[in-house]
């Protein structure tokens, strides 16, 4: 079958184009933006690839696979739909090819749901289980955002973003997972949710997928998971938690680099954690995995084991690189909690080193202003805080940077960030650049400009 996906390069529809090619069929599609490193896994794949969204693209297929990124008055969807071409979405093309005779595995949540499938799927793949999967972004372990793998198991990160123009549902409500991670719930995605309820709406609309021999893996420190959970619950649980008593599964014992941390089930220690996994989310994220995987067949104190041999995922405190000893860093974070939470894992491990914080608050939400106030909070464990305002941003970043309690400084040129940190930066600062894009490659830059 020749299928032809739009908006191939996002992340998701990438892992599906990926999926699908794996599965045999003929894989073409279309993207606004065609570039590395997406285009250049998916050619690696024999995956051909057409920029911009034209009708003449769409000659030969035998499906359209639709990504939520396209909108009524495209020209390739007005074809679509006006010759009757036969399409799809991109979670229920998955559901339908993929996802129908496996064991899946779904990791939900406002923040760290690349983080925690990564870890996931690299524990059942510790464990000989050969898993598939398709992440949000690219596990070192494995070099690739997707595979169909060769056991039952499948690890799918499960997104609360809608699904496509014409299917307004949570992509997550297409998978019906047998064991679900829910992480944490907060307010995003403005673009398409009014406000929290309707967000809790979804998740409840997951909830009750999951049959009742599976399992919900939730945060029991979370009200808002908690909220979902008690508008009706049908499956078996599994609470875990942050050393509280809420939970029978806990943290304790953390390092003062937070680097380990004690593992334990009704108070009595499980193992010991240690690996490269830093601040308290990700010690969530890690705990969470450890109880999906029990789950599955895999015992915790072989869960444990693959974590010291976890390697990280791309674009998730990724260190991109170090100049006469000043360390560079990639992060995802564009919420005001996952910018706190970074921050505050990059600071247990370096302790008084002087860290900047440069941030591209560039998710729809933000450039909505929607967390403007909880900005300037979030970036207090920063000892000095570069602010970055795009062009398309239409509110002036300028109170925040005010807000900020140290100094911080609003720039809205990339040559400007470059050339302030190679003058103003030291030996032994750590610069954690924050975007949820590429930022112009400003990385790349910095590094260039510092070894100037």
């Amino acid at each position: 079958m020749h299928i032809h996906i739009l908006g191939i390069c996002g992340t998701f529809m990438g892992g599906v184009a990926v999926l699908a090619r794996q599965a045999g069929h003929q894989v073409t599609g279309s993207d606004a933006n065609v570039y590395p490193p997406m285009s250049t896994q998916l050619e690696s794949q024999g995956i051909d690839l057409m920029q911009g969204f034209k009708a003449e693209h769409l000659v030969e297929q035998d499906q359209v696979v639709v990504g939520n990124v396209m909108s009524r008055g495209n020209e390739a969807i007005e074809h679509v739909l006006n010759k009757n071409i036969s399409y799809t979405s991109g979670p229920q093309w998955l559901a339908e090819n993929v996802l129908k005779d496996k064991w899946v595995l779904a990791v939900a949540g406002t923040h760290g749901k690349t983080t925690t499938s990564s870890i996931l799927a690299w524990i059942l793949e510790y464990a000989g289980l050969k898993p598939g999967f398709l992440i949000g972004g690219v596990p070192a372990n494995f070099g690739i955002s997707a595979r169909l793998g060769e056991g039952p198991f499948f690890v799918v990160e499960a997104d609360e973003y809608d699904t496509a123009f014409f299917d307004k549902r949570s992509k997550f409500v297409h998978y019906h997972p047998r064991t679900t991670i829910l992480n944490n719930l907060e307010f995003d995605h403005a673009d398409i949710f009014e406000d929290l309820n309707a967000i809790k709406k979804q998740f409840h609309h997951l909830v009750r997928t999951v049959p009742g021999e599976g399992l919900i893996v939730h945060n029991a420190d979370d009200e808002n998971v908690q909220d979902v959970l008690q508008k009706g619950c049908w499956s078996e649980l599994a609470g875990f938690a942050n050393n509280t008593e809420k939970s029978l599964w806990k943290i304790q014992n953390v390092s003062a680099d937070g680097r380990s941390f004690d593992v334990l089930y009704k108070n009595k220690k499980q193992g010991t954690v240690k690996g490269s996994l830093l601040g308290p989310h990700n010690r969530m994220n890690a705990l969470s995995a450890l109880i999906a995987a029990q789950h599955v067949g895999v015992p915790i104190a072989q869960s444990i084991d693959a974590l010291k041999e976890f390697k990280g995922i791309k674009r998730r405190m990724e260190l991109v690189g170090e100049v006469n000893d000043k360390v560079v860093y990639d992060d995802f974070a564009h919420h005001p909690t996952a910018i706190s939470e970074t921050l505050r894992g990059l600071r247990d491990a370096v302790g008084k080193a002087k860290i900047w914080a440069v941030l591209e608050p560039r998710s729809n939400t933000m450039r909505m202003g929607v967390h403007k106030k909880q900005l300037a909070p979030s970036l207090e464990l920063a000892d000095e805080v570069i602010l970055f305002q795009p062009e398309n941003v239409d509110w002036d970043m300028q109170a925040v940077v005010d807000a900020v309690t140290g100094p911080a400084t609003l720039m809205r040129s990339i040559n400007d960030i470059v050339a302030y940190l190679a003058a103003k930066s030291e030996p032994g600062d750590h610069i954690l650049v924050m975007s949820n894009g590429a930022f112009g490659g400003v990385h790349q830059k910095i590094l260039d400009a510092l070894k100037k």
